[in-house]
């Protein structure tokens, strides 16, 4: 694991890691996830690409936040590393709402995204705000709950139906140990993320994205980035390649990490073979 370093910028210390070689790639976390802890998506393309991966602003190491939250102001928080980099180009590889962010920085600064890999994302953060009753039970006891069952109530939420794990102490460690906390408490600057993402909104900007690679990934049992989500950013996004994974739900990048860098793999070789093309 690579050391943290940081970036001042607009009232925060952004806090980033640099990982591996090779053409630059940037991953973005959503909600409540630390990225500068140890991750298996990283790990694994950090073999092939230089990975920079970073603290959203408000949370982890990358304080105080500085100004208010927004989709706008954290893709100026993408540039600015980028910039800090000397890139003039990167991969931009979302989660959740680090997807949507992705998108926004992409259609802010078309020519300089290489490609775009949108895991369990979203265009639009209201959404997801749609509640089943089965939902609002689960959500009540992230709240409400004592220390272990917002533990299952957090599993419950990311995991897909049925998984033999879904009530193991192990699986809570490791999945706490890769959002970089305890996955029964929630971070400070949740709500502020929460807020930020709800009031996010580019399904009218996915037809400017022509020509980006794009490969959308969504989870057949996803509970907040339901596929029918992950189908209308592809449908927006001219070309973009889209793939429902089985039995998959959020937590689909953690649960299968070998699975989900193959594809993200394949989808970058690809669009760096166009790039070389003269």
């Amino acid at each position: 694991m690579s050391q943290l370093e940081s970036l001042e910028f607009q009232g925060c210390r952004l806090a980033y890691r640099i990982d591996g070689s090779g053409p630059p790639l940037v991953m973005i976390q959503g909600v409540g996830a630390y990225g500068t802890v140890v991750n298996p998506q990283i790990e694994l393309l950090s073999k092939h690409y230089t990975c920079l991966s970073f603290d959203n602003r408000g949370i982890g190491a990358s304080q105080p936040s500085g100004r208010k939250l927004s989709a706008e102001q954290m893709s100026n928080d993408v540039t600015a590393l980028i910039d800090h980099q000397h890139w003039d180009s990167a991969h931009l590889v979302g989660h959740s709402f680090g997807g949507l962010i992705a998108m926004q920085f992409a259609a802010s600064h078309k020519r300089r995204v290489r490609s775009l890999s949108l895991l369990c994302s979203f265009a639009r953060g209201a959404d997801i705000s749609w509640l089943s009753l089965n939902m609002m039970r689960i959500l009540l006891r992230l709240r409400f709950g004592s220390r272990q069952v917002r533990r299952f109530a957090f599993m419950e939420l990311v995991v897909p139906r049925g998984h033999p794990d879904l009530e193991s102490p192990a699986l809570a460690g490791r999945l706490s140990a890769i959002v970089g906390h305890d996955i029964a408490d929630m971070p400070r600057i949740t709500g502020q993320q929460l807020r930020a993402m709800r009031k996010a909104d580019v399904s009218p900007k996915l037809g400017e994205l022509a020509g980006i690679p794009s490969l959308v990934i969504n989870g057949e049992h996803d509970r907040i980035a339901r596929p029918e989500l992950g189908r209308a950013v592809a449908a927006g996004i001219p070309h973009a390649r889209y793939i429902e994974i089985p039995r998959a739900a959020h937590a689909f990048p953690v649960l299968d990490p070998q699975r989900c860098a193959e594809l993200l793999l394949e989808h970058l070789s690809v669009a760096e073979d166009a790039l070389r093309r003269p």
